[in-house]
């Protein structure tokens, strides 16, 4: 593992910034952590993570596929969608599923390995490796790599955050003391202090939800409890500068637990740094530290408003034929417009346009998240190609189209009430009706098999796959042999 180089440590740090010292007696600090820790016997075993590089070749590569892979599933932003490609395509190819013992990892507690079904720590016995993690987590990379080895393709999802406040406030209604008090999202974010409390139960959905996901630490100013000093900023000023994805190694992975702590508060629960700069060092300088240790990690993460082109550059880090990664939406509620960019304010109302503003402000660190990985994503696309990229993404949607038509009853996602089979009904949480599909009649039996991989729910997916990898015990009766006479 070697240093970071001159290039990126400047990149990293930035000119004439508070930030910069206290930086460096931050990563001081961690790094005596790093090395004097548990983490320090993971260490010979860490891969360096090579930089992306396109490929040049026709859709289906020749390169190995890669089929070591962490998926952190975020909330309400498409990723159940990408979860049915990976469901489909590790259980064509016999891969071996981290599940959890229900549907998600002890949620929304940070992950730990010992909630894999079927794990067993090192010494506690052999095992067959694990191929594929991927259901809903706290992301916590310390525990993810007592499960995964080191140089797993790493990726995730993010999403517009006022497109995620309408899904998740439509969703989580019933589950978020916030959002149930409210009655209506435009009331929420219009006045969200009046029904928001930090920790109050299933709160962590209404504000800041992808950061949240991450399992990233919060700014010491957004963990009061009471109160809050500082007025709502922009959430992407102009002075945060932020690092492009797909950079850095996983071998240098900063914790961003380590880097702040949080501020002393006064008597009466306000934080004691009350001047103006205060809030760019606690939240700007803090930011770009999450992001940079983001990109140490994570090698690619997609964009839910670019749905389709994010799938292609997906197969093309994988090294994965287009097929692979074409599927349906899936876990979309009715009326939702995902998949479409939502980024501008093109067409919206006035009122709509007030609520998007208010969304992301109010999530600011969800949009600085935002901006910076659909930053990256585009900085990706250039380097693939525009051109080469939207003659990828029309084939996608054809053959998407081409397989809808053939394998679905109507063509295209229905209603849960026309849907009579329960294998295919979807879930129903929240106040909107989730979508499903249900099959054509008449398939082959081949087909009737790809096309139910297509369009079995997550849900579903999920049973099937803990059932083949841990088939029930069948407990044979004792056969009793005749007494013989004397």
């Amino acid at each position: 593992m070697g240093p970071l180089s001159p290039t990126r440590t400047m990149r990293l740090w930035g000119p004439r910034s508070l930030g910069v010292a206290l930086g460096v007696f931050m990563t001081i600090g961690f790094a005596l952590q790093l090395w004097g820790g548990p983490f320090q016997r993971r260490l010979p075993g860490l891969q360096l993570r090579q930089p992306w590089h396109p490929s040049s070749g026709p859709a289906v590569p020749s390169c190995p596929p890669r089929q070591r892979l962490v998926f952190l599933k975020t909330h309400k932003s498409g990723s159940s969608s990408v979860l049915s490609l990976l469901h489909r395509y590790g259980d064509q190819r016999g891969l071996r599923f981290a599940l959890p013992a229900r549907y998600q990892f002890g949620y929304p507690r940070l992950f730990q390995a010992s909630w894999v079904k079927g794990y067993h720590p090192q010494g506690g016995g052999t095992q067959p490796p694990f191929h594929i993690l991927c259901h809903h987590m706290r992301f916590n990379l310390k525990e993810v790599l007592q499960v995964m080895p080191s140089d797993s393709f790493f990726f995730s999802i993010v999403r517009d955050p006022a497109a995620l406040a309408r899904s998740a406030f439509s969703y989580y209604k019933s589950t978020s003391s916030a959002f149930r008090k409210a009655p209506s999202l435009a009331a929420f974010l219009a006045n969200p202090r009046a029904f928001y409390r930090p920790g109050a139960r299933g709160d962590h959905y209404a504000r800041n939800l992808l950061w949240f996901d991450f399992g990233l630490p919060f700014p010491p100013e957004m963990r009061i409890k009471r109160g809050y000093p500082h007025p709502l900023r922009d959430p992407n000023p102009p002075e945060l500068h932020v690092l492009p994805s797909g950079t850095g190694s996983r071998a240098h992975t900063l914790d961003p637990n380590s880097l702040f702590h949080a501020a002393p508060f006064a008597a009466d629960g306000h934080s004691q740094l009350s001047h103006s700069a205060a809030l760019d060092l606690g939240s700007s300088s803090f930011i770009q530290w999450s992001l940079a240790w983001l990109d140490s990690v994570f090698d690619l993460v997609l964009v839910a408003e670019y749905f389709d082109e994010s799938l292609v550059l997906l197969a093309d880090a994988l090294c994965w034929g287009l097929d692979d990664v074409v599927g349906f939406m899936h876990n979309a509620q009715a009326g939702s417009e995902q998949g479409r960019s939502a980024v501008s304010n093109g067409g919206l109302t006035a009122e709509d346009r007030q609520l998007t503003a208010q969304a992301r402000v109010w999530n600011n660190l969800d949009w600085a998240l935002y901006v910076h990985f659909n930053s990256s994503l585009w900085a990706r696309i250039k380097q693939y190609g525009q051109s080469r990229l939207e003659s990828a993404v029309a084939e996608l949607r054809a053959r998407r189209e081409a397989l809808a038509k053939h394998c679905l009853l109507g063509g295209e996602a229905l209603d849960p009430k026309y849907i009579t089979d329960r294998r295919f009904r979807p879930f129903q949480f929240g106040t909107g009706k989730v979508l499903g599909y249900a099959l054509r009649s008449g398939l082959s039996l081949q087909d009737q098999e790809e096309c139910e991989r297509l369009a079995t729910p997550e849900l579903q997916y999920k049973d099937k796959l803990d059932a083949k990898q841990f088939p029930p015990k069948v407990i044979l009766p004792l056969k009793t042999s005749k007494l013989l006479s004397p």
